[in-house]
């Protein structure tokens, strides 16, 4: 299959050209597109590939612009920092999408799909374009994010309001703690099913151990290794680790 890479990441496109490449060899990647107006151009000279990696964040704008420019038939894999809810919808019709850093069980997997699309010329689903704008304008959605959460304290039942929860972390069990300092165990089993109830403008996924508020970041320091550490305000002063593969997502994320 041939297929093209939309990443304006340079060191994150290498990466995800070797575990492609290891993943599945038969897929040969034409093109790494860095920004939107190259994707135009490139698309516009050439003939569509089997198969799309696309970055959202762009240096340059969104690749759901490009995808409302040319009407694709082929699947689109996403490759992306942000757990927007509207991602799970991806989960369809042989679209699919990989939070970054890209595992590389999922993205054979990923590809394994994508290849019996293609193989059996099955059509792109006509509602993808009606998925694209709802990701490309979270806003016009109805989703709501959870206001609160219920925790226990002794032998009663306390409501905390979500905008006053700095992080979620997990020790064993799952905590938040409040801007004040406050911590509380939670009655979830991972953060995963947290964080899908959390809006994503508001909350990133720092680690696997935890999710942070936007507003609880004191101060970003870069390790010479591109990590970033993360210090949170007090009374917490609590440090968070992102990884060198998540760090430009984390960038696009804060700095908007």
């Amino acid at each position: 299959m041939n297929a093209v890479i939309i990443e304006d990441e340079n060191l994150i496109a290498r990466e995800l050209l070797y575990k492609i490449g290891e993943a599945a060899p038969d897929v040969k990647i034409k093109e790494v597109l860095p920004s939107v107006k190259t994707a135009y151009k490139w698309f516009m000279e050439n003939a569509e590939p089997d198969l799309i990696f696309a970055d959202i964040q762009l240096s340059d704008g969104t690749s759901f612009e490009i995808f409302e420019r040319y009407n694709f038939s082929c699947p689109i894999v996403f490759t992306t920092a942000y757990d927007e809810y509207a991602l799970r919808a991806f989960k369809v019709n042989g679209i699919d999408y990989l939070l970054k850093p890209v595992d590389e069980e999922e993205l054979k997997r990923a590809i394994d799909k994508a290849r019996s699309i293609v193989q059996s010329k099955t059509a792109y689903p006509k509602d993808v374009h009606e998925l694209l704008k709802m990701m490309a304008n979270p806003n016009q959605g109805t989703t709501a994010y959870k206001e609160k959460f219920v925790v226990k304290v002794r032998n009663n039942w306390l409501p905390i309001l979500t905008k006053d929860i700095a992080c979620f972390y997990r020790e064993n069990l799952n905590y938040l703690l409040t801007f004040s300092g406050e911590k509380y165990i939670l009655d979830f089993t991972t953060l995963d099913e947290i964080e899908e109830l959390l809006d994503p403008k508001m909350y990133y996924r720092a680690n696997r151990q935890s999710i942070i508020h936007i507003e609880s970041i004191q101060s970003i320091k870069p390790q010479e290794n591109q990590k970033l550490v993360i210090t949170l305000k007090a009374p917490i002063k609590m440090e968070q680790d992102i990884s060198r593969e998540k760090a430009p997502g984390f960038k696009k994320w804060f700095d908007r």
